[in-house]
């Protein structure tokens, strides 16, 4: 093993990991920003930017992927981040505080994340493919999805809200551009580091997928979401993990396999019937009392240890 080469790629990783984070941010902001110089509701802003914009990591990692031909990365990705994003997101900050759900989360988001994971599992353990077809199709949902956000939310008096714009136009242009070339460069470096790093240890692109990469590009979503708790807001956590989930669901994986066919291997089912089940298990929490308790954040984050441990022992 050329552990000079080793080296080098395992601190391009991490820079990937950066850029892919910060272009995020910097996409995030600018968005926001013109949104507000537009004067788009607030709550428009966070069901769709926001979510999108935490979820481009993911998006950019699988398409990039998808694009140089490392289908189980792409898919192991998603179903990694998902499970991260309700296991160890949820389940760690609930074991910190309890996590009020909002009522409109309860009602539509939760709800609507439970059936398009039903659907992208069912579709995959019924071909063990998705297909170009099924990824535009899985895009059309997502368009209609944001299509019924905005109009649901333009007719709540809340939705009013607008955000003072934090800076100009141009700026604004700027930070947007430089979080795309950002989360661009960031996802090439991280699919050739965790590709060259999969095979100089033995590991499998799914195990890679699963863990570092899905780890790595969910990063947004953990920063995101320990802010939301330290500023007491922890409503937000729920809607950013879910909002989060559903567009790695319908936008990452519908772009990937719009772009080119995708092949799952079937070695995944375990890990496909995981992402349903925790899914739903997230959902019967969340109905049971409208909050995540400690008690539940236990058993969230037991169950991501207990999962990390066998797919790390099962590669």
């Amino acid at each position: 093993m050329d552990f000079m080469a080793l080296g080098i790629q395992i601190f391009l990783l991490i820079i990937g990991f950066v850029l892919l984070i910060k272009g995020s941010d910097f996409f995030v902001d600018g968005s926001s920003n013109i949104a507000s110089i537009l004067k788009i509701p607030t709550l428009i802003v966070g069901l769709t930017i926001v979510a999108f914009g935490t979820s481009a990591p993911e998006a950019a990692v699988s398409i990039t992927s998808s694009l140089a031909g490392s289908n189980a990365l792409a898919v192991s990705n998603v179903i990694g981040s998902n499970l991260f994003n309700i296991l160890l997101i949820i389940g760690l900050c609930s074991l910190l505080n309890e996590l009020e759900i909002d009522r409109e989360v309860l009602k539509t988001d939760l709800p609507f994340l439970v059936i398009v994971t039903v659907i992208i599992s069912a579709i995959i353990i019924i071909g063990w493919n998705i297909s170009q077809i099924e990824g535009i199709a899985l895009l059309i949902i997502m368009v209609l999805y944001i299509a019924y956000l905005i109009y649901s939310t333009k007719h709540k008096t809340e939705a009013k809200i607008v955000e003072k714009p934090k800076m100009g136009l141009p700026r604004s242009i700027v930070y947007i551009v430089g979080g795309i070339a950002g989360i661009a460069i960031g996802a090439d470096f991280v699919v050739d580091s965790a590709s060259y790093i999969a095979m100089a240890f033995g590991m499998s692109e799914t195990l890679v997928g699963l863990t570092i990469v899905a780890i790595g590009t969910s990063l947004p979503e953990l920063v995101t979401s320990i802010t939301a708790l330290r500023k007491g807001e922890t409503e937000l956590i729920i809607g950013n993990v879910i909002g989060s989930n559903i567009f790695n669901i319908l936008f990452v994986l519908g772009a990937s396999s719009a772009i080119s066919s995708i092949t799952v291997n079937p070695n995944m089912l375990l890990d496909i019937v995981l992402m349903l089940g925790v899914t739903i298990l997230c959902f019967i929490f969340a109905k049971t009392q409208d909050k995540f308790d400690k008690k539940e954040g236990f058993i969230l984050v037991a169950l991501f240890i207990t999962y990390m441990a066998f797919a790390i022992l099962r590669n």
